[in-house]
């Protein structure tokens, strides 16, 4: 499955337009996170239980929008976006989203 921040992919063309395709993800940290995280604050810096999180929160979020795109019938997902915000004071959500589409290799892909 391709997965693109871009408009247009060399090489290919847009065959058909599928829909928007999107993975969600909530999370939260467990109690010893929080409270690592929280001393770690104090001291200043990054927060790597924090960036952990994220990063971990954002795969698995892209995860499931492959999953929806292919669901559809997609090849590829054009103009993936991150969409995140806090839910309360120690959950953290993820969208990951784009445009699920069919690709046709281009004609002057062979030349």
């Amino acid at each position: 499955m391709i997965v693109t921040t871009t408009e247009n992919l060399p090489d290919h063309q847009v065959a058909e337009v599928l829909g928007q395709c999107f993975g969600v993800v909530v999370r939260s940290r467990g109690l010893g996170g929080n409270i690592v995280a929280g001393l770690r604050s104090i001291i200043g810096g990054e927060i790597k239980e924090y960036t952990s999180l994220v990063e971990d929160t954002r795969r698995h979020a892209i995860d499931r929008m492959v999953s929806n795109a292919r669901l559809m019938g997609a090849d590829a997902v054009m103009m993936m976006r991150f969409d995140s915000g806090s839910l309360g004071q120690t959950m953290n959500e993820v969208v990951a989203y784009g445009t699920a589409v069919r690709l046709a290799r281009s004609a002057e892909a062979g030349r």
